[in-house]
């Protein structure tokens, strides 16, 4: 195990190297000149040409592509995320120590609605194949899957702000500091996101438990007179569950960093939301920032995943 453990913590460093990489070099072959959207003609300020020569190597931007990269690579090692261009030169290290529980709390919300929504429709769906509940719990999922969710954040704001004259907060507000109104400004996007994930787990619950069912173990089991739902929760479930939690932890690492359109819907001051900023506003830094950081709490998800195979399957060995 750990042996298993290390061999794919070392694995994670070249993913990671690659990961920056990409976002590095993404940043300098989009069109456009970030500084000159800034202060550039038509703008708040207007640089010449020398000016912009002189703002650029203040930022390190005039030297060769692999030395800024590297650069870049030693002050995050330092712990030094650099600096916003529009938020009054603040360091993007507040910035995320800010706002990113905010974001980490609705995806960790989300994924326990989708868990507790999803596996007993799933699982109920399996266990009355082909009659009228399964029908019904059938469209019902694809119904869901369908719906964006932001589609489904905006009916939930209409609705809260026509029919209850309910607004969530709109400044940062941590769980630690007051939980009633954190839990007000997080509840909403967590339902819009768990809702739609929950009803992708369902429809994977229910394939799984589904193909579980016809396994020689689970009619052994019957043969020796186990009743259903023993058969269900100690045989079939633990084996259907595998590739759930492979599709969780998928989702998981893409809540981390796929709250954008969510987050915008409902205004949450979360690293969604300030993404979306740092893109309209070119912020380049922030975004190469951001973009490795929801890379990188991806990768570690997938490795968190990997390890609770073992212990939702004993068969399972790691070497």
């Amino acid at each position: 195990m750990r042996t298993y453990i290390l061999r794919r913590l070392l694995l994670m460093i070249p993913t990671l190297i690659g990961v920056s990489v990409l976002i590095f070099i993404a940043m300098r072959v989009i069109p456009g000149d970030p500084l000159r959207s800034i202060a550039g003609e038509g703008q708040l300020y207007v640089l010449s040409d020398e000016e912009l020569a002189i703002v650029r190597h203040s930022l390190g931007l005039d030297r060769a592509l692999h030395i800024q990269y590297l650069a870049w690579l030693g002050d995050i090692f330092k712990g030094d995320l650099g600096f916003s261009f529009w938020r009054d030169k603040e360091p993007i290290r507040d910035l995320v120590l800010r706002r990113g529980p905010i974001t980490v709390e609705i995806a960790v919300m989300a994924m326990f609605i989708a868990w507790a929504v999803g596996l007993p429709v799933g699982m109920i769906s399996a266990m009355k194949r082909n009659t009228l509940v399964d029908n019904v719990l059938r469209f019902i999922v694809t119904l869901f899957m369908a719906i964006p969710n932001f589609w489904l954040a905006l009916t939930l704001i209409l609705i809260s702000v026509l029919y209850f004259s309910w607004r969530p907060p709109l400044e940062i507000i941590q769980l630690w500091d007051d939980p009633v109104r954190n839990l007000q400004m997080t509840v909403g996007p967590a339902l819009a996101l768990g809702i739609a994930m929950g009803a992708v787990i369902a429809r994977m619950t229910r394939a799984t438990v589904l193909e579980s069912l016809g396994e020689d173990y689970v009619r052994t089991a019957r043969a020796k007179g186990l009743g259903p739902r023993i058969v269900v929760w100690r045989h079939v479930l633990r084996n259907a569950l595998l590739p759930v939690v492979t599709l969780s932890g998928i989702q998981l690492g893409a809540l981390l960093g796929g709250t954008v359109a969510v987050e915008r819907a409902f205004s949450v001051p979360g690293l969604g939301f300030t993404l979306i900023f740092a893109i309209i506003q070119r912020d380049w830094m922030l975004i190469q920032n951001l973009v490795l950081l929801f890379g990188t709490a991806t990768v570690v998800v997938n490795f968190a995943v990997d390890l609770t195979y073992g212990w939702i399957d004993p068969r399972i060995r790691y070497n």
